[in-house]
């Protein structure tokens, strides 16, 4: 049985490429060649009280994780928005957004307060032609995840 194209978009899960970068909800995005390290992580904790051995251990979720995402993009001509992001040590709030085939957000990561804390260069090498890729590490405090409904 053939499936149809409404199925396709209501079913088949998204591609990752094609997504958009908003910071600080300024009306231009920015592009990044790739995101990584959105994820909340936390500690957990084993428990074992007086009657652990009747009742079993317990486990418990303690503390979470920092939160560290990292923001890779080409080097450009008059493109310092990243250094004097890291210089100006404010934090601001980032959005990402997963896209469907119009351009529409889907999903949206909203990571909110997140301070630069490492620029990375690109590495240099004479004998290739890759492009030059620069990537930001950030800290943030907090990340929530948004499902727009259609």
């Amino acid at each position: 049985m053939a499936t149809s194209k409404n199925t396709i978009l209501q079913e088949y899960p998204l591609p990752v490429y094609n997504y958009q970068v908003i910071i600080d909800d300024t009306a231009e995005g920015m592009s990044f060649s790739e995101i990584s390290g959105l994820e909340m992580d936390y500690e957990h904790v084993l428990y074992r009280h007086g009657f652990s051995w009747v009742m079993g251990d317990h486990l418990i979720r303690a503390q979470r994780k920092p939160i560290n995402v990292s923001l890779k993009r080409g080097v450009a001509k008059n493109r310092k928005h990243l250094y004097d992001w890291l210089r100006k040590e404010d934090k601001r709030n980032i959005n990402i957004s997963l896209c469907d085939e119009n351009g529409t957000p889907i999903v949206t990561w909203e990571v909110y307060r997140a301070l630069p804390i490492k620029l990375n260069a690109p590495s240099f090498n004479a004998s290739t032609n890759d492009v030059a890729i620069e990537s930001l590490d950030l800290i943030a405090h907090d990340i929530k995840l948004t499902h727009h409904d259609q």
